[in-house]
């Protein structure tokens, strides 16, 4: 489904620089207090962050090692739950991965259930976004506003400050505009299976 990417939230801001008298060029501008995404970036993000590739976010590139132990809408669950196979807190502080290359939208405790949570823009070749967000972080290793490339470690998988067993719970959204929300819904809107969308994203054709 087709979108208008034109969004005002807090991150960027992409304006416009004459290049010449005749032509105009496009280029970002990192903000504290706004987003504007327009309908076409291929000009504008830069073409070593555009996410051509995706990698599950535990154990690079295919997870080998982890199982998914709630899968997407299992109990109206919103993401994925990895676990490593060994089960316990056998996994707490294993490292967690960028799934693709991409621009740090949030990296912030929210506290409760949430924990320390990032949550990673990240700008396809058909000029859709779409947002990953890694929840229950014992560690946080990237900041808000960073630019990140795929397989990037930004932080390690934590139990929410005690609250559950060590295991990543992971999302990915199509609506880059969602509040951090409630984890469990029956209403999917806005919100993509992240196994199968990694699975039919592993390579995307760039024809920039």
């Amino acid at each position: 489904m087709r979108k208008i990417l034109l969004y005002f939230i807090t991150l960027i801001t992409i304006s416009f620089s004459c290049s010449n008298s005749k032509k105009k060029k496009q280029q970002i501008v990192i903000t504290k207090d706004t987003i504007t995404l327009i309908k076409s970036y291929k000009d504008t993000i830069p073409k070593e962050f555009i996410a051509v590739h995706f990698d599950f976010p535990v154990s690079k590139p295919n997870a080998k090692g982890y199982y998914n132990a709630q899968k997407f809408q299992k109990n109206y669950h919103l993401g994925d739950d990895w676990n490593a196979v060994t089960g316990g807190n056998t996994d707490l502080g294993d490292p967690i991965y960028t799934i693709a290359n991409g621009f740090v939208k949030e990296s912030k405790d929210y506290a409760g259930g949430w924990g320390n949570v990032i949550r990673i823009l990240h700008f396809l070749p058909n000029n859709k976004i779409v947002e990953s967000l890694y929840a229950h972080c014992d560690t946080l290793l990237v900041k808000k506003h960073q630019w990140v490339k795929r397989g990037t470690k930004i932080g390690t998988i934590g139990t929410a400050n005690g609250t559950y067993y060590a295991h990543l719970h992971f999302e990915i959204r199509e609506d880059i505009s969602l509040p951090l929300g409630p984890g469990y819904s029956q209403d999917t809107k806005g919100y993509l299976d992240p196994t199968e969308f990694i699975k039919n994203h592993r390579i995307i054709e760039d024809e920039r």
